[in-house]
Parts: structure tokens; C-alpha cells; sequence
């Protein structure tokens, strides 16, 4: 049995250990935050999502998290742009075409705002003109920004993401740039 650390990445910060990128100063890194030796990310979050990652020292966990062949169901809170209806909901039950494919059949479902809900730096831009809302979404594949292709897809760009679920492992109350150890029940 490996370490496993879930971390709550913040917004802004890359989902690796060092800045890669060509931008004039570095980016904030997962080094930043987790002094844990030989432990890896289990699958991605892009530089503007927040919420869990999951990281191991174990080839094997971390194979099974990030792989798509095992269909582990990741679940995101969403804030949308406009008023997601019921034929756009449907839509993305049943999976949307998108340019690499049609995606996997997803749960979805309209919620009230999260409460509590740490804020963001950046704010998440509000105009007094365009409504809000938020989607609970769990998907089982993990293709790049998959989340945010889908919802835009059906009218409602996506203006926050928060990945709340791995697997067994839940965000709970862990704040933002904090981790801790996990244990894992065999997946």
C-alpha cells in the first residue's frame, strides 16, 4: 500500500510539480503546496478548475484513477452561464458530440449554489444581465476540459468548476491549498 494525498487545488494552480510554460514568470505548482516525497497526480485539473486531486506513489491506484478503461466516476459543481432547461440537462444525460467523439451518458442535475462556498481569486465574473446557476455533474471519463466542452456545447459556458469526488474520496472540508493523507479500500 502506497501514500495517498488528497489535495484541494486551488484556482490558478497547474496540476504538476514544476512550470513547463514559456509564460516570463512562474505559475504556481502542486510543489508549492504538497512536501510529500514520490507521490504523483492521479489524473489532471486544468489551471482554471479547482477542487480534489487525488496523488499516489502507487503505479498501480494511480493507473486505475486516471485511466478511462476503469470508468471511475468523478464528480464537478458547475456554475453556468444562462438557465440550464430540461431538453439541455437531457441533452447531456444522454452524452453530447463533441469534436473528439461523442461523450459517455453523464449524471446530471440542477442544484442550489454550494453553501458554503470559499471564494475565488479571481471573483467569477457576475453581470446583472445574464443569470447563473449550477450543475452537479459526474462523468466517468476524463477527457481534456470535458466538462467545460460539454456545457458550452448546450448553450451554458461554463463559469466555475469545483471537481468535489474521486472515486470513494470526497472534497468535504478541505480548504483550498490544504491536503491530507487518505487510505483506500481496494478500488
Amino acid at each position: 500500500m502506497g501514500n495517498v494525498v488528497l489535495f484541494h487545488k486551488p484556482f490558478g494552480v497547474l496540476s504538476q510539480f514544476t512550470d513547463k510554460g514559456t509564460e516570463g514568470s512562474p505559475r504556481p505548482t502542486l510543489s508549492q503546496y504538497i512536501d510529500v516525497p514520490g507521490v504523483y497526480p492521479a489524473g489532471r485539473l486544468d489551471k482554471d478548475s479547482e477542487g480534489l486531486m487525488v496523488l499516489t506513489d502507487d503505479g498501480g491506484l494511480q493507473a486505475r484513477i486516471a485511466n478511462p478503461k476503469h470508468k471511475m466516476a468523478k464528480t464537478y459543481l458547475v456554475q453556468v452561464e444562462g438557465t440550464p432547461d430540461e431538453t439541455a440537462l437531457a441533452r447531456l444525460r444522454a452524452g453530447v458530440d463533441l469534436k473528439d467523439g461523442p461523450t459517455k451518458p453523464a449524471q446530471i442535475s440542477a442544484i442550489d449554489a454550494p453553501d458554503p462556498l470559499w471564494p475565488r481569486d479571481p471573483p467569477v465574473r457576475f453581470r446583472k444581465s445574464v443569470p447563473d446557476a449550477w450543475l452537479k455533474i459526474t462523468i466517468r471519463e476524463g477527457r481534456n476540459r470535458q466538462v467545460r466542452r460539454m456545457t458550452a456545447h448546450v448553450g451554458l459556458p461554463c463559469l466555475r468548476l469545483i471537481r468535489v469526488q474521486i472515486g470513494e474520496w470526497q472534497l468535504n472540508a478541505l480548504a483550498p491549498g490544504a491536503w491530507r493523507y487518505a487510505s483506500y479500500t481496494g478500488l
